[in-house]
C-alpha cells in the first residue's frame, strides 16, 4: 500500500464493526465507520476520499447492503465493494460488477487481502 486510503466500514452490529476497523487501521486504513446505509449515504455526500465500502448485507432502515452496494456502483463507481452476511446467502449476480461477497464469520486477512488487491 502506497496511501493511506480511507475505507467505509457499514455494519451495525457495533462490536464487528470495531473490530475489523481496528484490524484495518492496524494495517494503514484510515476507517469511516457507519452503523446504516443512510448514515453511509451522507458520509459519501460528504466526503470524496472513500475508496472501498465494506457492508453488511441486513441492517435496519429501508435500505439494506445489496441495495446501499447498487447505489455507490451507480452514484460513486470508482468506489469498490465488498459485501458481507451471516444470515444470507449472496450470488454474484446480487451484487454489482467487481463487487466481492464474504460469508460471516470472515477472516480481516481475507478483506485485507481483497482491497489490497483492489486497489492496487
Amino acid at each position: 500500500m502506497t496511501a493511506p486510503f480511507t475505507i467505509l466500514v457499514v455494519e451495525d452490529e457495533p462490536l464487528v464493526s470495531m473490530s475489523l476497523a481496528n484490524d484495518l487501521q492496524t494495517v494503514g486504513f484510515v476507517v469511516l465507520e457507519a452503523g446504516s446505509a443512510a448514515e453511509a449515504i451522507k458520509m459519501l455526500e460528504s466526503r470524496s476520499d472513500i475508496r472501498v465500502i465494506i457492508t453488511d448485507v441486513d441492517m435496519p432502515g429501508t435500505m439494506d447492503g445489496l441495495m446501499l452496494a447498487a447505489a455507490v456502483a451507480k452514484r460513486w463507481p470508482p468506489i469498490r465493494l465488498i459485501v458481507v452476511s451471516g444470515h444470507r446467502s449472496v450470488e454474484i449476480t446480487d451484487i454489482p460488477d467487481g463487487a466481492v461477497f464474504y460469508s460471516k464469520p470472515y477472516r480481516s486477512a481475507q478483506i485485507i487481502d481483497t482491497m489490497n488487491e483492489m486497489l492496487s
